[in-house]
């Protein structure tokens, strides 16, 4: 158990450290953007508008708004270094990539009679997912007594054993071994390199191949750019195991949005009824505070054995998602709204209706918005586990069934579509916010 924890801390620390390196890179391209837009609109940077007639701004709400330059200048800096990182030909520059193509090295061999031989050994390294894998032809001439020339074929960044004494004279007899490569001496736990990579001799005397690995990523983890827009122009024109790829993103919308729907249906009246009784609240407090902290893939067992596999079961998981956020949103809105403004109404002889309606209701907006927001999130990362329940449509179905057969370019079209819709559905929200709730942080 100790050594386990100690492991798991070493993670962390490691976890905390590459964190650490890629947020500084991101927060130092974005200081440099932050000058370079100042010097170029130093005549124009001043305050205006309704921020600007406030003797106080900092931790207003109200007075910070998104600087839009930022926002795109951020979200190129996230395809910069994604193109970088994976050595897209989208960019004039790129980092050391694998090496692929065709090379070659010489050993020295000596069998147990004393004989020797010299031979050439063709390698040929192919590119990720290649359909062009055959070996190369072997090197017509260049072999010299007891050894043959031979080939080898892999992809790029990986190793791969050539067992050259298959076809030497006396190869599989004990006491054969290889003694140099390109005119060096090796042994056992030697290295020797060549144009393109390097040659390895294990312990049992086998030589492995080592292509140069480069230092971008590679595309079994994250695919570049161009090809991801390859993918997506493909997924577009054919789909994915028989289904388009805008029905399957709308089967997941649809369900988001029904789940949300009944999530705020259920969820607000609720959350309004805990915020102005005490007994309701006392009723139903325990049950949410319990639900709450609860993730939603936790309940698709129990849905799957009421619900079935069927539609009902996957709303019903985005339903529960949803209900506890709109919940505990609704209810905060409540008990947030100053008592000196409910003070003022009834002085004014406002009734409990009106209290409600033109009080606590308008008051309790901006939190009931907030929490939708929350809960759309919610909604569309769980929407991927309930698309698990046997989908046979949606974007989570899509995504889950590429990764098994390792499609990353596939899955990250399935993200980013999901995120740019979550994105847009968060922009009408705001929007929404902003035509209904005027006053938010304004007193």
């Amino acid at each position: 158990m100790a050594q386990e924890l100690f492991d798991a801390l070493i993670t962390t620390f490691w976890m905390i450290l590459g964190i650490s390196v890629i947020f500084a890179i991101f927060l130092a391209i974005s200081g440099l953007v932050y000058f370079i837009w100042n010097f170029i609109n130093s005549k124009q940077n001043q305050l205006r508008g309704y921020a600007s007639l406030k003797t106080v701004t900092f931790g207003d709400e109200s007075s910070v708004s998104a600087n839009r330059v930022a926002s795109v200048a951020g979200v190129i800096t996230v395809f910069l270094i994604w193109g970088i990182a994976t050595g897209s030909t989208l960019l004039p520059f790129s980092l050391p990539k694998p090496f692929t193509g065709v090379a070659q090295f010489e050993y020295s061999a000596v069998n147990a009679d004393g004989e020797t031989g010299k031979g050439q050994v063709a390698v040929k390294v192919f590119e990720f997912g290649s359909d062009d894998s055959r070996a190369p032809n072997a090197p017509a001439d260049g072999a010299v007594g007891i050894v043959a020339n031979d080939t080898v074929a892999l992809p790029e960044r990986r190793r791969k054993i050539v067992r050259v004494q298959s076809n030497d004279e006396g190869g599989k007899e004990k006491g054969y071994k290889v003694t140099e490569i390109n005119g060096q001496a090796i042994a056992p736990g030697g290295i020797v390199p060549f144009d393109g990579g390097e040659v390895a001799m294990l312990s049992s005397g086998s030589l492995q191949v080592r292509p140069e690995e480069g230092l971008t990523m590679e595309a079994l983890y994250l695919p570049p750019p161009e090809q991801v827009w390859k993918r997506f122009l493909q997924l577009n024109a054919e789909g994915y195991q028989g289904v388009g790829l805008w029905e399957n993103v709308m089967w997941s919308l649809i369900r988001v949005v029904l789940g949300f729907f009944l999530g705020c249906l259920f969820g607000i009246p609720l959350g309004f009824a805990m915020g102005l009784n005490s007994w309701l609240r006392g009723w139903f407090d325990p049950i949410v505070e319990f639900m709450r902290p609860v993730p939603p893939l936790a309940l698709i067992p129990l849905v799957i054995i009421w619900f079935g596999i069927g539609e009902q079961g996957k709303i019903s998981l985005l339903f529960l998602a949803a209900l506890w956020i709109m919940i505990i949103g609704a209810r905060a809105g409540v008990s947030g709204v100053s008592i000196s403004k409910v003070h003022a109404a009834y002085s004014l002889g406002a009734t409990k209706r009106q209290l409600l309606s033109k009080v606590i209701l308008p008051n309790s907006l901006p939190e009931i918005f907030t929490a939708a927001r929350v809960a759309m999130g919610v909604c569309w990362g769980t929407v991927v586990a309930a698309e698990l329940v046997a989908a046979e449509k949606g974007a989570g179905k899509m995504i889950i069934a590429a990764s098994k057969f390792q499609l990353t370019d596939i899955v990250l079209i399935g993200i980013i579509i999901i995120g740019v819709i979550g994105f847009g559905i968060d922009v009408l929200m705001r929007m929404a916010e902003n035509k209904l709730v005027p006053w938010k942080g304004r007193g």
